[in-house]
């Protein structure tokens, strides 16, 4: 057990053996700055003032020479040998409203969504809640380093952590979890985590955007705002992207689940890959998604609070097409993780 003192915020928090920095801070209910939790996205640095650490992940990617220099860590990664001094601005709205727990879900049952697109469901050994949109880490058997993936239900009391997940070729984790874990096995869990979560304190109509495995967190999303009471009067629209009509999914899900679904829930998709619309008798939408947002939303988009999810490219282009929109940052949600 270590013990990280932050100077300027007056603040202490112990980090257990084998956990990190950042994780740590939030478990103990402070905010320190983080998105992705795998070392990717650079959001999670902090000084170290004194004391030693040493990385979870060799040579993570978001830290460079500069960052050596300056003695800057990140927090998702750095495993403190012994107490530790370190400067990190502390922020209010990174605080958890559930406290992340290190525990193991044993895998009740699976469920095939597309041709590579996996529901993974877990009972987890200390239940824990999360609010829509979250995600958690995930430790796949034989795999060095946790993975992140969204969570896709909805939970009252956290016995049950679902997620969606798409095979990666290649993917070290994915391969294990959809080639090696059977129902009945159990994988580390690690959450919740995610500032991309549902607001239903917003008084906007919502707007969710998914492509490949970002299907996932939009779902949960979707579910949460399907049935929740203060957001009965709420239009829900919701884009799904795929290169080829075997890669579209999500609307059954809506239709099935929610009762309002064509009402005031709305679902709108298309593919990437034309070529491949006519002899799959294809006679959706084609396109990149973001430009069918753009086409469907008009002008309106500044009116919608956006959450969004997938790879890398789609996300960056949906970026663009809510920033050309003036959609407001504060309206905008996502978690930089891929």
């Amino acid at each position: 057990m270590a013990k990280i003192n932050v100077p300027a915020a007056d603040v202490s928090f112990d980090v257990a053996d084998g956990d990190t920095i950042s994780r740590a801070a939030i478990r103990s209910g402070l905010g320190f700055p983080y998105e992705c939790n795998v070392g990717e996205c650079g959001n999670c640095r902090f000084e170290l003032l004194e004391g030693e650490v040493e990385y979870l992940r060799e040579n993570p990617p978001a830290i460079n020479e500069r960052d050596i220099q300056r003695n800057r860590y990140l927090g998702c990664q750095a495993l403190p040998k012994g107490d530790c001094k370190i400067k990190v601005p502390l922020r209010d709205n990174y605080k958890s409203l559930h406290a992340p727990v290190r525990t193991t879900g044993k895998l009740r049952e699976t469920l095939d969504i597309t041709h590579d697109i996996r529901e993974f469901r877990f009972a987890l050994d200390n239940p824990t809640g999360f609010r829509p949109g979250q995600y958690a880490l995930i430790g796949a058997p034989g795999v060095e380093g946790d993975r992140a993936y969204s969570m896709c239900n909805v939970t009252d009391d956290g016995a049950e952590w679902h997620f969606q997940i798409k095979k990666v070729p290649g993917g070290a984790a994915t391969t294990s979890l959809f080639e090696t874990v059977q129902v009945g096995d159990s994988v580390r869990l690690d959450g919740p985590f995610g500032m991309a979560y549902l607001r239903e304190d917003a008084p906007r109509d919502i707007l969710l955007i998914a492509g490949g495995s970002g299907l996932s967190p939009m779902v949960s999303i979707a579910r949460a705002a399907g049935v929740s009471e203060a957001l009965q009067d709420r239009q829900i629209h919701f884009f799904f992207g795929g290169r080829t009509p075997r890669d579209i999914c999500g609307e059954s899900i809506l239709r099935d689940e929610l009762p309002e679904f064509g009402n005031r829930i709305h679902y709108h998709c298309a593919i990437s890959m034309p070529e491949d619309a006519t002899s799959a008798g294809w006679d959706g939408n084609t396109g990149f998604i973001n430009d069918l947002v753009s086409e469907t939303m008009g002008e309106n988009l500044s009116n919608y609070e956006c959450y969004f999810a997938g790879p890398a490219p789609m996300a960056n282009a949906v970026m663009k097409t809510l920033i050309k929109g003036k959609v407001p940052a504060a309206q905008m949600h996502f978690d930089q993780f891929y």
